[in-house]
């Protein structure tokens, strides 16, 4: 036996293991917040578009005036790279396929690009296909983005139309639990059985 008792008040605090945390659950969108659906983020605008607030007015501009600028001076380079051919004298032929390979690419980023703003892809299997083609025609894309930013933050109105549509579900589905449910199965009410 030790000298010194040792009281239980001053006795060393024994080491519990830590209890692990349990890995958390991804939300659904309807478990999310307020319990709703919840918008989906645009790049450079998050979700500021649900309400234009947030500095909604000010990313407009600056998304417009940054694509706008950047597609100057992706003019810039491309007119650079094309003074460099005609310096190293590849020909005429080599020069006009340049030209037609850029004006090409851009024209069809242009367009997958403005109609990725208005519609989800049908096949998301051939716009991975094409995505070397909207690399090399990113002029099209830009200006498919400056294009949009003037009217609205791009994409805006299909997440609008989308997020709409998912409130109006979900409510739906909350009014129809927290009814009445013999409204629910047509008005017909079971009645009690006689003993």
């Amino acid at each position: 036996m030790s000298e010194h008792p040792v009281h239980p008040e001053q006795s060393e605090p024994s080491e519990r293991p830590e209890r692990p945390e349990r890995p958390e659950r991804p939300e659904r969108p309807e478990q999310r917040g307020h319990g709703g659906p919840e918008p989906e983020a645009i790049r450079f605008f998050g979700t500021t578009w649900v309400g234009h607030d947030g500095g909604y007015a000010l990313r407009r501009v600056v998304v417009a005036a940054g694509s706008l600028v950047t597609t100057v001076a992706a003019c810039f380079v491309l007119r650079f790279a094309y003074q460099g051919l005609e310096m190293a004298d590849v020909g005429a032929f080599v020069g006009v396929l340049v030209i037609a390979v850029f004006s090409v690419c851009g024209a069809i980023a242009f367009r997958r690009t403005w109609d990725g703003f208005q519609r989800r892809p049908a096949d998301p299997a051939r716009e991975e296909s094409l995505r070397s083609v909207k690399t090399i025609g990113f002029i099209g894309s830009l200006v498919a983005y400056f294009l949009r930013s003037l009217v609205e933050a791009p994409g805006e109105g299909l997440r609008r139309g989308e997020y709409e549509t998912a409130v109006v579900q979900y409510e739906r589905r909350r009014g129809a639990r927290a009814g009445n449910p013999a409204a629910r199965s047509g008005g017909k009410a079971r009645k009690p059985k006689r003993k």
